[in-house]
């Protein structure tokens, strides 16, 4: 691993801490939408899935160890195991999916399928992780777990849309990611 692909790492670990500053938007049935799990997004189309995956985990282990870099200033190893701790968990493999698949799909990548390797990652990976580690930590069925988070599909494909600007836009200007043959 080079330096250059280490800096990388460390500014997209930065980079999810940073979209922890703006502030959580509110559905009307009182559940908070992060722009931080765009962050995954981000990092596996624009990093493929090695460098995503790692920026990622380097993020979880910062969160992890007790630095405030998640919305609302949270963290420690209490928020990564309690009942939510599997979507932070969840980031990394779906990082790295979205990475591996932004790789496999580099010289075609355009707006529609970049956006559904977004989604696939940042619902169906994430979510996979997520709800049944909720289920698990809260004590409750898998299907109690994952009604409520539906609501947060919507949001899930608007940061999906907003990634696949930024990650385009990067691909064109700078990539990344070295074209197969």
């Amino acid at each position: 691993m080079s330096t250059r692909d280490l800096a990388y790492i460390a500014l997209f670990a930065a980079i999810m801490a940073a979209l922890a500053i703006f502030p959580p938007l509110m559905l009307p049935i009182g559940v908070p939408i992060t722009a931080q799990s765009m962050g995954p997004m981000l990092a596996g189309l624009i990093l493929g899935a090695r460098r995503g995956g790692l920026s990622i985990l380097l993020f979880v282990v910062l969160v992890a160890i007790g630095l405030p870099l998640l919305a609302g200033g949270r963290g420690g190893l209490g928020i990564v195991m309690g009942p939510t701790g599997g979507f932070i968990i969840g980031w990394i493999p779906a990082a790295f999916a979205i990475g591996w698949l932004t790789e496999r799909f580099w010289n075609g990548l355009n707006p529609i399928n970049a956006f559904l390797i977004a989604v696939f990652g940042s619902v169906v990976v994430s979510y996979a992780v997520g709800i049944p580690w909720t289920a698990a930590v809260a004590g409750i069925g898998l299907d109690q777990a994952f009604w409520p988070m539906l609501a947060f599909v919507p949001g899930d494909c608007l940061k999906a849309a907003v990634a696949v600007v930024v990650a385009l836009t990067v691909k064109r200007a700078y990539p990344l990611i070295p074209a197969r043959s």
